[in-house]
Formats: C-alpha cells, structure tokens, sequence
C-alpha cells in the first residue's frame, strides 16, 4: 500500500540547510515556492520544513511523509482502527494528504500526487 517514506526535519534557515547538504555532496533543492527542501541520496529523501522559531519551542518534533498507493484507504484503515489524524485533502503542493498523529504527537503526512490516481 506504501511506496516510500521521507523523514521531514523542522530547520530554521532553509537556505543554510540547503547549502551545508550539498557542501557534503547531497543532492539539495528548494520546493519552487519556498518554505521546504529536498535532500537526496542513492534513492533516499529527507524533507526539510522550515519553522523560524525552532530554536524557542518545548514541541518540536520530526515529522515523517509516508507515501501511499491510496491515502484515502490508508486512512480510512488507520481512523477505523482508532487512529488520530484526518481523511486526505489535496494540498497546494501537489499532494492527496492526510494526517496520522501517534500518541507522543509525532506526525505522520501521507498521500500521493494529485495526479497518481
């Protein structure tokens, strides 16, 4: 039901971030309207989410992108099982993706391009 899944680091400075991965040889971009990174390597991915105030929050958690087949089954089984989360939404990103937030409030985002189904 899943293809992959992305980890996703909260960073202050994405641009700082951006340039100390491709300093250590990592493929490194900006999503197009800014506010978030891609980090790769040898087929693996890292998002990077930009939060100015990291440095002053109790709540900072990573977050992890689960990219599903069919989000909406995937959540209709996780919410029917008595998961915390929401029904995917299409997003102005590109992305059909919803919400799971385990116990200890880390989050999970899964969901696939608009355009895969």
């Amino acid at each position: 039901m899943s293809t992959r899944v992305a980890p996703i680091f909260p960073v202050s400075d994405l641009a700082a971030a951006l340039a100390c991965c491709r300093g250590l040889g990592l493929g490194a971009r900006q999503w197009r309207s800014g506010g978030y990174g891609f980090v790769t390597f040898d087929g693996a991915e890292i998002h990077l989410g930009v939060e100015p105030d990291l440095d002053t929050r109790a709540d900072r958690r990573p977050a992890a992108c689960l990219f599903a087949e069919d989000p909406d089954a995937l959540a209709r089984t996780w919410l029917a099982a008595g998961g915390d989360g929401r029904l995917p939404q299409d997003t102005g990103w590109g992305q059909h993706e919803g919400v799971l937030v385990d116990p200890d409030g880390n989050v999970i985002r899964f969901g696939s391009p608009v355009n895969a189904g």
